[in-house]
C-alpha cells in the first residue's frame, strides 16, 4: 500500500561553502560532477518522498545543483548548524516531516531512507529518529570525524559521541572488541516540522558545544531520538584526505 499524501516526506541537503576542515566541499568535483550532485542523486525516487531540496546560503552552490537539474534554495548566512539552516527553510513549506541529508553524505542502497521514512510515520509519537550502523574495525571507532551512538532497550539514544563509547573497561589491549559494541551513527535524521521549529529557538547547549554535534542540543531538551539500525552504508567526505578513498568506491545506482 502506498503512503498518502500526507506520509511522505521532504528530503532536505543542507550544503554551505565555507567548511571550516574542507572549504568549497559541495563543489569539490568527483567523476567530473560536484559533490552535492552525488548527494542528491542517491536519494531514490520513492513513494515516501516528495521532493529533495539542496538549502545553501551560497549562490554558486544553488547554481551548481540547478545545472544538473535539481532544485536548491537560498538561505541566510550564519545558521548555526545544517538543523537550524532547515528550521529556516521549512518555514516556507508544505508538510509535516522532513529529513536531513548532508550535503557531504553519499547513500550506497537505493532507498535507503525508505525504512527510516516509513517507521517514523507509522509512530505518531516520535518527534525524531535516526540511523545506526555496526563498527567492526578499530579504524572507524578512533576516528572522531565518525560519531558513535549508545542507545537504550528501546533503541532510543542514549548519547552520542566523537569518542569510542561505551567504554570497555575490562578489554585488553590485544584482544578485538566483541561484536554488537560499538555504532557509528549517520548523519541523517528525521523530524517533525514542530520540532525543528522549536530547535531553532533553543540555544546552543553546553554538550553540543563541547562535542560539535547538533543532537545533543535536541537530547538536553528531553527529545527522545530513536536510533534504527541499518546494514547499508554511506560514503562520507569530512575532510580532503576522504576524497582518495571516495574516488575508488563510489557507486551510483541510480544515474
Amino acid at each position: 500500500m502506498k503512503p498518502s499524501g500526507n506520509k511522505r516526506a521532504t528530503v532536505i541537503i543542507p550544503a554551505r561553502f565555507q567548511s571550516t576542515r574542507f572549504p568549497g566541499k559541495p563543489l569539490v568535483e568527483i567523476e567530473g560532477k560536484p559533490l552535492i550532485y552525488h548527494c542528491v542523486r542517491s536519494v531514490t525516487p520513492s513513494d515516501w518522498i516528495r521532493e529533495v531540496v539542496v538549502a545553501t546560503d551560497d549562490p554558486r552552490i544553488k547554481s551548481a545543483v540547478e545545472q544538473f537539474g535539481g532544485k536548491a534554495v537560498l538561505t541566510a548566512e550564519g545558521a548555526r548548524t545544517g538543523t537550524d539552516r532547515l528550521a529556516e527553510v521549512v518555514e516556507k513549506m508544505e508538510g509535516d516531516v522532513f529529513v536531513n541529508l548532508q550535503g557531504d553524505e553519499i547513500l550506497l542502497q537505493p532507498n535507503f531512507l525508505d525504512p527510516l521514512i516509513e517507521d517514523f510515520m507509522n509512530n505518531p509519537a516520535l518527534r525524531m529518529a535516526t540511523y545506526k550502523k555496526e563498527i567492526t574495525g578499530p579504524e572507524d571507532l578512533n576516528n572522531p570525524n565518525i560519531v558513535k551512538v549508545v542507545t537504550d532497550q528501546e533503541g532510543d539514544a542514549l548519547y552520542f559521541s566523537r569518542a569510542p563509547i561505551p567504554f570497555l573497561r575490562d578489554k585488553k589491549p590485544s584482544q578485538p572488541f566483541p561484536p554488537k559494541t560499538y555504532y557509528r551513527h549517520f548523519g541523517i535524521y528525521i523530524y517533525r516540522k514542530k520540532l525543528l521549529q522549536e530547535f531553532s529557538r533553543w540555544p546552543e547547549s553546553s554538550l553540543e558545544r563541547i562535542e560539535k554535534l547538533e543532537q545533543l542540543r535536541a537530547m538536553e531538551h528531553g527529545v527522545r531520538i530513536r536510533v534504527k539500525e541499518t546494514p547499508y552504508d554511506s560514503l562520507r567526505i569530512d575532510v580532503p584526505e576522504d576524497l582518495n578513498k571516495i574516488k575508488l568506491s563510489i557507486k551510483r545506482p541510480h544515474g
